[in-house]
């Protein structure tokens, strides 16, 4: 069996960073730019008391946002994805729970969110995705290394260097 090299891991976490900051950039971007609509959306899931419903619509796309600028920066790669893990474990969670209870809701994931009609729900989709975003994240808990990051630079341990195995 032939092992990857150093160097090819380390860009399959680059691409897994890169990939996962820009969801958390573009899912908090749109988030962070209409929170009214984020509120509408946090309270169509119909599982936090109401007090807690501004809290999550407003802290939620900054949360996003700061994971999306740590995995770009390379910085708590590890940290971070865990974070991440459990974001994304709970956005599933809600997800499942909407959709195991009937509700007729757009996910809000990317903007949007809040009642639909009955046809227009995309449950199974929205959870594939986000196991996908998983995936991303998995394999940053397991290997943290990439290129590029702040990691590497600050713990003294660069990812391999090109030509140098």
């Amino acid at each position: 069996m032939v092992r990857p090299s150093p160097r090819v891991l380390d860009g399959v976490g680059t691409v897994a960073r890169l990939g996962l900051a820009a969801v958390w950039f573009v899912s908090g971007g749109i988030k962070a730019s209409d929170l009214n609509q984020t509120y509408i959306a946090v309270q169509a899931y119909d599982v936090l008391p109401s007090g807690v419903v501004s809290v999550v619509a407003s802290a939620v796309p900054f949360l996003e946002l700061a994971l999306g600028l740590l995995l770009l920066l390379g910085l708590g790669t590890r940290l971070v994805a865990v974070l991440s893990a459990v974001v994304l474990l709970a956005f599933i969670a809600a997800i499942s729970q909407a959709w195991a209870r009937g509700l007729s809701i757009d996910c809000g994931c990317f903007g949007g969110g809040g009642q639909v009609a009955a046809g227009q729900t995309a449950y199974l989709q929205e959870i594939l995705r986000d196991i996908g975003f998983l995936v991303l994240a998995g394999w940053l808990i397991v290997r943290p290394r990439s290129l590029f990051g702040l990691d590497g630079w600050l713990t003294g341990r660069p990812a391999a260097v090109v030509g140098k195995e």
